[in-house]
């Protein structure tokens, strides 16, 4: 990771002299971003509403709080009730801005890493586009039997309605509570003109810190969500072996994510033995990357896998999974129901 990207990083969790630095900054940047909210407000700018229910799960606090793995664990839940749902996602890190399908043969390069992993995963339609909702009407388009659309990011996205917004942070919080750049905020904190009814809020944890983990004052999340790493090891061609199979050996870890020393300490606590790490910027490509074999074999996120197996099919993944927990799904239903159950009839509870 770049020396400047980890310097902010460390600035953005208190008021120290970088932060303080940058602060003038950030106030030009909030003053955009409430006179966009603004124009939207007064319908100078219009929002779209799509025909079905817009669920978005999205975060203000910039990058690795754990929304894709959580959009990916509700997209099955869904599916499981019977309810056809699908995804729409910006395709951060594509060249093109228009609409696009994504399929599970599709390159990251073409529609991003993450919506890619989406679709290989839980096998729902997804459509790319920067103007979501012109990509919500192709997807509808494409599949008319879609009764909720998930909209994979797009909180800071206003010209698209949505029904229910999950804000999700992580052990993190808030930070220093400032915008960027003097701080990791997208908005200002609480979310002007939104209400209890439009948001709910979420924190990623790690399953045995539910209980033992503090939150400030001035963070209440509404729920607790658990990230648990697999007790498996996925390789390229679909098979896959008990990751406890690897202890005691010597093996590369390779993470571009936001935070990936969380994934690297994840794979210690399982008592693997990394020889080295690879920790690589957020949607990092792999096309130039080097792997000393010598080094043992090479582990990696499922959401480096589907660039890194193009280059690299010996890499193997460790998947994370997120636990939804009932009462969160349950929440979720209550408030969505009667829009799921008025034009499609599906089983909500």
């Amino acid at each position: 990771m770049s020396n400047l990207r980890l310097a902010l990083q460390r600035a953005w969790l208190e008021k120290g002299p970088l932060a303080w630095a940058l602060w003038p900054i950030s106030w030009v940047y909030g003053a955009l971003v409430l006179t966009n909210k603004l124009l939207y407000r007064l319908g100078v700018l219009k929002k779209h509403r799509l025909k079905v229910p817009v669920l978005i799960v999205g975060n203000v606090f910039v990058g690795g709080v754990g929304k894709t793995p959580l959009l990916i664990a509700l997209a099955q839940h869904f599916k499981a009730r019977g309810i056809p749902v699908g995804v729409l996602s910006r395709g951060y890190g594509r060249k093109d801005v228009a609409a696009r399908v994504v399929t599970v043969d599709s390159l990251a390069s073409e529609v991003g890493d993450e919506p890619l992993l989406i679709a290989q995963s839980c096998h729902v339609p997804v459509v790319v586009g920067r103007d979501r909702y012109a990509a919500g009407q192709a997807l509808l388009a494409s599949h008319p039997d879609i009764g909720l659309i998930l909209c994979d990011d797009g909180l800071q996205h206003f010209g698209l309605a949505h029904d229910l917004a999950l804000c999700v942070f992580d052990a993190r919080h808030l930070g220093n509570g400032w915008l960027l750049p003097a701080g990791p905020l997208r908005e200002p904190w609480p979310l002007m003109w939104a209400s209890s009814l439009d948001v709910l809020t979420l924190q990623t944890v790690s399953a045995g810190a539910i209980a033992t983990q503090s939150t400030p004052k001035s963070f209440t999340p509404n729920f607790q969500v658990p990230r648990v790493l697999a007790n498996f090891v996925r390789c390229s061609d679909g098979t896959t072996f008990p990751l406890e199979r690897l202890r005691g050996q010597s093996v590369q870890a390779l993470a571009g994510i936001a935070q990936p020393q969380n994934f690297f300490d994840m794979l210690m606590a399982q008592g693997i033995r990394l020889s080295r790490t690879h920790a690589l910027n957020d949607h990092a490509d792999m096309d130039r990357l080097t792997i000393d074999p010598a080094m043992g074999p090479l582990l990696c996120t499922e959401k480096d896998a589907v660039k890194l197996w193009q280059y690299l099919p010996s890499a193997w993944a460790v998947p994370l999974h997120t636990e939804v927990p009932d009462a969160l799904m349950e929440e979720i239903l209550r408030r969505l129901g009667p829009k799921l159950s008025s034009g499609h009839g599906y089983q909500t509870a």
